[in-house]
């Protein structure tokens, strides 16, 4: 970590200066001009990206005197990036991470429990992610769900009025497919992104990977017949990774496809299509429920300015900032606060309002130090029903085993 110097009169006025922001940056490592500085590490790479957060931080800057030194990473290897500076001894002050790392990062013992963060603002699930052994280690910053975008050239004339129930999907998917197009779109064999497809498939038939207490079971009647129904949907369209099942249905050759508020953006540019958003369908009478993710802001247990550090991320997820933000930034989703259900803005647009409604019957990836590990394995078992190499019961049940081979129970 870079250590900059600075006169201890010219510290001890600069304290006095931020007292009337957030407390001040007490503790902070100076750069030559005296302001205190944290370096926070980041996703948003793109350009209007990081303009959109540099702007924001821009403000937080000049409330408080300090100074907050941003470094983007890729999401290709920005986790590899994470490890190696933890390891080192030399991470950020402050780091973004995905919902489905925190577990595995708050339970190496490398955060630092953020102990004066405002709860009550926020999405009740998205805090689960971040507790770990009844504290919180790392706080809900944005978070996205998953909905279904229908291709209304290819759907409208299958007789199907709406899209509640899983049973009319399955009906809808089978007309596009009748019609010699692709019905629905699968993930494949696709690494950290096909467990987020078939998860809704299983919550939805009331079936989950972890109970409570977090004891494997995946091995279950309704995860037979969630996976069951996932494959034979497969078998009316097309199985591929998600970058290329979007750019299937852009290019309106797929009729109903799962995916998130990325496409929105795409969807308007291309005039050719017609596409209605949807909430995932239920059965027996209970809503479905889709996969939420988000994006998580932590401190380093090793950072010399905790308390800045923890400002900075209080700062980035009051509900004014986290809005400002997304609306800056669609693919950003929505701000990880209640009251991002009913914002004007977002029930004025048909896409967004969807979504904002799919996130009130939404889950966030199971919380477990080995998530990742566990993940490999449901996604795994997936893949092997989807090649026909064994039957959904098989596949569980073996998946099962694996899992409480990785866990313990």
């Amino acid at each position: 970590m870079l250590t900059y110097y600075c006169k201890l009169a010219v510290t001890l006025l600069l304290s006095v200066l931020a007292i009337g922001f957030m407390g001040g940056c007490q503790n902070g490592e100076k750069l030559d001009d005296g302001k205190a500085t944290i370096r926070f590490w980041h996703f948003w790479s793109e350009p209007g990206q990081k303009a959109a957060l540099r702007e924001l931080v821009n403000e937080f800057e000049k409330a408080s005197g300090c100074r907050v030194e941003l470094t983007e990473l890729s999401w290709n290897d920005g986790k590899a990036k994470l490890q190696a500076a933890f390891n080192s001894g030399a991470p950020p002050d402050v780091v973004e991470l995905g919902s489905d790392w925190v577990a595995q990062f708050s339970g190496a013992g490398v955060l630092s429990p953020l102990t004066t963060i405002d709860t009550s603002a926020l999405i009740n699930y998205t805090l689960a992610p971040g507790r770990f052994r009844g504290a919180l280690y790392a706080a809900p910053w944005v978070v996205d769900t998953r909905v279904l975008y229908v291709n209304q050239n290819l759907v409208s004339a299958s007789g199907v009025d709406s899209i509640a129930k899983i049973e009319d999907l399955q009906n809808a998917a089978e007309f596009v497919r009748s019609k010699g197009q692709f019905g629905w779109g699968s993930n494949g064999a696709d690494a950290h992104r096909l467990y987020k497809k078939i998860l809704p498939f299983l919550w939805t038939y009331g079936g989950d990977v972890l109970d409570a207490s977090g004891r494997c079971v995946l091995y279950s009647p309704a995860n037979v017949r969630a996976l069951t129904c996932y494959a034979e949907l497969s078998r009316t369209g097309i199985v591929e990774t998600q970058r290329q099942l979007d750019a299937t249905f852009l290019q309106g050759r797929l009729g109903i496809w799962n995916s998130g508020s990325w496409l929105i953006k795409k969807i308007r540019a291309n005039n050719s299509l017609s596409v209605k958003a949807i909430a995932f369908p239920g059965i027996d009478g209970r809503p479905g429920v889709s996969f939420a993710g988000g994006e998580y802001l932590a401190v380093s247990a090793s950072s010399k300015q905790v308390g800045l550090s923890e400002r900075l991320v209080a700062y980035l997820i009051a509900p004014s900032s986290a809005k400002s933000f997304c609306s800056k930034i669609p693919e950003a989703g929505f701000p990880a606060a209640t009251s991002a259900y009913d914002d004007p803005s977002l029930q004025a647009d048909p896409f967004k309002s969807v979504f904002a409604k799919q996130l009130r019957h939404a889950r966030m990836t199971p919380v477990h130090p080995k998530w990742l590990d566990i993940e490999a394995v449901l996604e795994s078992a997936v893949v092997r029903v989807l090649l026909g190499e064994a039957t959904a019961d098989k596949a569980l049940r073996e998946a099962h085993d694996e899992v409480i081979e990785i866990i313990g129970s």
